[in-house]
């Protein structure tokens, strides 16, 4: 199986060799969903804007949660407006940590992709090696003829989630004050699924790239991952759990992602958020 990062040089190199996999610019961030301005200003050489809200999400009912995952319909007519052709090699990016570029992923992964990477380090990364943008709009013509996959695994429901703590470890990798239930900024409640142990994605990052599988793995481990345990992860709305996902995958570890996460939990009566550090905690009704 190919890694799934992939560095800017090695990215230019392909680029370079007249073999350049189809890139995907996935810019979104909380603040700033529509990443497309900052794409038409410069993006990498080829690359195609990725709208993480409507494309790698719908819109559906608040109690689904902010970022529902995609009816595989919608899904496999994006990848063919984004140029996707059967054994087309993806590579995705961002400019925030690759967390908007893990979304993509993990849903075209999951949807049966066999060669979809992220590039590591990001935009920044890629100026950092002083390579080139380019600017304005990319429509590929003609379009793809991708045929994905319904995803149904790797993938965790809400009953499942609220049951995993007895079988397995569920990670929170939100900030520490939002699993704390110090500070929640989007949802209607505070606080964390009971039984869920925080474990940050950004931990898996050094400067904005990927650390060592081995550091990777002492993290997991630290946060009570051991042979044998299934793992699954949340976070606010299911985008930052697949980078956790990601950090998984280049560590050797297999990682379930909840897509609802905490803005389906929170929105849902009758489960119960935990709020404090952990193992001293308050639980109280959502």
């Amino acid at each position: 199986m190919p890694s799934p990062i992939i560095s800017p040089t090695e990215l230019a190199d392909l680029i370079r060799n007249g073999t350049p996999p189809r890139i995907l610019d996935v810019r979104w961030r909380l603040d700033q969903p529509e990443g497309r301005p900052a794409y038409l200003d410069g993006h990498l050489p080829g690359a195609v804007y990725v709208d993480l809200d409507h494309e790698l999400a719908r819109r559906g009912d608040p109690r689904e949660g902010r970022h529902p995952l995609p009816p595989r319909a919608q899904l496999e007519a994006a990848a063919r407006r984004w140029g996707i052709r059967g054994g087309d090699t993806v590579v995705a990016y961002d400019d925030v940590h690759s967390v908007a570029a893990a979304r993509a992923w993990w849903v075209l992964t999951r949807s049966g992709l066999a060669d979809v990477r992220v590039l590591d380090g990001g935009l920044r990364g890629w100026l950092a090696e002083r390579l080139p943008l380019e600017t304005g709009d990319v429509l590929p013509r003609p379009p793809g003829d991708v045929v994905l996959d319904e995803i149904t695994e790797g993938v965790a429901d809400i009953d499942g989630v609220e049951e995993w703590p007895d079988h397995g470890l569920l990670l929170d990798v939100r900030a520490p004050e939002r699993y704390r239930g110090d500070a929640e900024p989007l949802d209607p409640v505070g606080g964390h699924i009971p039984g869920a142990v925080n474990l940050p994605t950004t931990v898996h990052l050094t400067a904005g790239k990927f650390r060592s599988p081995d550091e990777i793995r002492a993290e997991f481990a630290a946060a009570g991952v051991v042979d044998g345990v299934s793992v699954a992860a949340y976070c606010g709305s299911g985008i930052a759990a697949t980078h956790t996902a990601l950090a998984g995958a280049l560590a050797g570890i297999d990682v379930v992602v909840y897509p609802g996460s905490w803005s389906q939990w929170s929105r849902s009566r009758g489960r119960l958020a935990a709020v404090g550090p952990a193992p001293s905690l308050d639980v109280v009704p959502v």
